[in-house]
């Protein structure tokens, strides 16, 4: 029997502690003695979330001797005092081990526990996190990241993938598996899938790129080199590219591969296509060239990916 406890503070945002409750108990069902699951929060009782609903815990300080704590997100700066006693907690509790869920990295990283680590955090607060935490090995890329028992996780609906591969880790693939599917979430996303920079799907944090996003989408099979994005742009290529990191965090180039990886993978999971037409069609050229973007970006070849969609 692992004990679970899923730490919440003012301001949680639901999510991130639903998604993973829900995965622990269906684990627990499948595989009954698994799991033991204790709401915990600094000082107890009902603690209200970001949307007002509230959930009842116990206090922190009762949390006696546990597996894995889980760090919620949200807005942590709604009560700086119950973000503080959580990162003493963090400090001190002796846990095999420690995740977080979005913003919750933030808590990880001020009880030093990230230092010297890889971790991720939600895509929106990465510029922020990095300069608040540099001894962080921070990488905004990955849905999740462990670094020698600690786990960290990006926004929201990614602490479902983290509990699942937490459950692997416990438990095996089966019951991960059928976690999954009892969900009705994709098996399981490998941490190394990217967040698919929000910032690059919303064109920018003004939003300033989002025609020329939707331009590219339909121009994946063809050249898409920076000159030829400037022009669309109307903007010299040093401007552009300068504009766009800023705007997106990703360079051109870089969300010209995302782009096409998203094209990509949707037709590999959907469609019986063969690989070497999504690969020209997406823009790779051929299916070797497509193959060696999906294993750097999602660890797995597209034919896996095909596999795991297609599994009952």
């Amino acid at each position: 029997m692992r004990a679970i406890g899923i730490i919440i503070h003012p301001g949680f945002q639901l999510l991130d502690v639903a998604g993973p409750a829900a995965a622990f108990e269906l684990a627990e069902h499948y595989q009954p003695g698994s799991y033991r699951l204790d709401m915990l929060a600094p000082g107890g009782g009902e603690v209200e979330s970001s949307s007002g609903m509230r959930l009842a815990a116990r206090p922190l300080s009762d949390a006696g001797t546990l597996d894995t704590a889980v760090i919620s997100g949200g807005e942590i700066i709604r009560s700086m005092a119950a973000a503080q006693e959580i990162v003493v907690w963090l400090r001190l509790a002796k846990v095999r081990r420690t995740a977080s869920v979005c913003t919750g990295a933030y808590l990880l990283a001020e009880a030093g526990l990230l230092d010297g680590r890889s971790a991720t955090t939600h895509w929106w607060s990465t510029d922020d996190f990095a300069r608040r935490y540099p001894k962080v090995k921070l990488d905004a890329e990955r849905i999740f990241i462990q670094d020698d028992g600690v786990w960290t996780s990006a926004g929201i609906s990614a602490g479902i993938d983290l509990a699942l591969a937490l459950i692997e880790d416990d438990l095996g693939p089966a019951i991960a598996r059928r976690t999954a599917q009892q969900l009705v979430v994709h098996q399981r996303r490998p941490g190394g899938q990217s967040q698919f920079s929000g910032l690059v799907e919303f064109g920018g944090r003004s939003g300033r790129f989002v025609e020329l996003i939707d331009w590219m989408r339909g121009k994946l099979a063809e050249p898409l080199t920076v000159e030829r994005l400037a022009d669309r742009a109307a903007m010299s290529p040093r401007h552009f590219a300068r504009a766009f990191t800023t705007e997106t965090g990703a360079t051109p180039a870089k969300a010209v591969e995302r782009l096409r990886l998203e094209a990509a993978r949707m037709a590999v999971e959907t469609s019986s296509a063969p690989l070497d037409h999504i690969a020209e069609a997406s823009g790779f050229g051929d299916a070797g060239r497509m193959r060696r973007a999906f294993m750097r970006s999602f660890g797995q070849p597209p034919q896996a990916l095909r596999r795991a969609a297609v599994r009952p």
